[in-house]
């Protein structure tokens, strides 16, 4: 006989009381969180708007293979910059740094004929020492990071013009050139995609394991919460933001196959986010960007090494403004003098266009991604549709302002609601 329960045992956890689904079930109606996701519905809003201004040439196969390849550098330092925001820094210096490691690889290679692993190496190791240095005076001299990078980006655009004596240096190695601009073959050759035409199986197949490592990912991030008694979405929820993910994903990648298959940048790319996803939400360091930018004070006192943080946060950017600076020079082919110009403020916009906090403690690799994207879409759709230069950065302008009022105001919200 089964016997009805009391007010006292809906009450227990107080979720009945107050009108919540109960502990570790998940509520019934429809929820979204727009600090979380207000970022990917602005960049659907985007696309879409400029899929039609552009009568659909902005989502056409050649398209989509430049905005990846155009924007992959950009990408790479958004990496590297979100976690230094999150730890409540700034680096203003990475342009430089993206000239002058080009630089290195390009003189290593052209003018010294040192074979392009090895250059590349060097060039890997010239961009830890340059965080290296860069995060000595934050971390232990206790200069602020903006006062540091800001010196760095002049000290470094100087030695970038005095490793190529101010011109050009090239043909970079054609490998290098390979991974900056190259595709993968068609090892599995082309399949009938109907309508659509041929399009290459390694690189469907590739979309494929993506999306499942995707919704496993997801899954597995569900589980973990219902097991900790937290509320989640609705099951029917879940699955509709996987499937969405997923179409988009095989959308992208459909389309990459269809061009020239998938770039080989962004497949370093994928490898870089993959890494620094699980380096920042399920690694100790990560945990410790996350407190350090949360809350300084808390951070030191439960333990948490802050200089040591601090300092291997520079050194990380530094490698990976080596990485962005590689791809950079390869894609023209050339060290130049001028590289990296502005790329700080895009990677930067990136990050808080991303999700990024002002004051840190916020933010996530993914949403930096999307937040280049965003930027990326925007060049490349204004350049369509022949909007002239100031307009273009009027509206770049336009929306990082909104994306940081937004975060200001989200938070405000949320402080006068407890």
């Amino acid at each position: 006989m089964s016997v009805a329960p009391t007010n006292a045992d809906l009450a227990l956890d107080g979720s009945a009381a107050a009108g919540l689904p109960p502990v570790g079930q998940s509520p019934r109606r429809f929820t979204i969180n727009l600090r979380q996701s207000g970022i990917y519905i602005a960049f659907a809003v985007i696309v879409v708007l400029f899929t039609i201004l552009t009568d659909g040439d902005l989502l056409a196969p050649q398209n989509i293979s430049n905005i990846v390849v155009q924007n992959s550098y950009i990408l790479i330092l958004a990496i590297g910059m979100i976690l230094v925001i999150i730890a409540g820094h700034i680096d203003l210096s990475v342009g430089s740094v993206v000239a002058t490691t080009g630089a290195v690889a390009a003189v290593l290679t052209v003018n010294h004929d040192v074979p392009w692993p090895l250059a590349l190496l060097i060039t890997l190791i010239v961009g830890g020492l340059i965080g290296a240095w860069q995060g000595f005076w934050v971390a232990y001299f206790g200069i602020p990071a903006f006062i540091v990078t800001l010196a760095g980006m002049l000290l470094f655009r100087a030695v970038n013009y005095m490793v190529l004596d101010n011109q050009r240096v090239g043909p970079i190695p054609n490998e290098v050139q390979t991974l900056a601009n190259g595709f993968t073959e068609g090892y599995l050759g082309n399949i009938g995609l109907g309508a659509l035409g041929g399009a290459d199986l390694l690189s469907l197949l590739v979309g494929v394991v993506a999306v499942g490592l995707l919704a496993l990912a997801q899954w597995r991030s569900r589980s973990g919460r219902l097991k900790y008694g937290q509320v989640v979405e609705p099951l029917w929820q879940f699955a509709a933001k996987i499937a969405v993910a997923a179409v988009v994903v095989m959308f992208i990648v459909v389309q990459l196959a269809r061009s020239k298959n998938l770039p080989w940048v962004l497949l370093l790319l994928a490898g870089l986010v993959l890494v620094y996803s699980v380096l920042a939400n399920r690694s100790v360091f990560g945990r410790q960007i996350y407190a350090v930018g949360g809350n300084l004070q808390a951070a030191t006192l439960s333990g948490v090494k802050v200089k040591s943080v601090t300092f291997w946060l520079f050194v990380n950017m530094g490698v990976l403004a080596a990485v962005a600076g590689i791809v950079f020079a390869g894609r023209l082919g050339q060290g130049n003098p001028t590289a990296g110009t502005n790329a700080e403020l895009d990677a930067i916009a990136a990050a808080f266009i991303g999700g990024a906090a002002v004051q840190g403690g916020v933010g996530k690799v993914v949403g930096a991604i999307t937040g280049g994207l965003i930027m990326g879409v925007l060049n490349n759709g204004m350049s369509l549709i022949g909007a002239q230069s100031e307009t273009v950065m009027l509206v770049k302008g336009g929306v990082l302002l909104a994306a940081v009022a937004f975060d200001v105001w989200s938070k405000r919200r949320a402080g006068a609601t407890r």
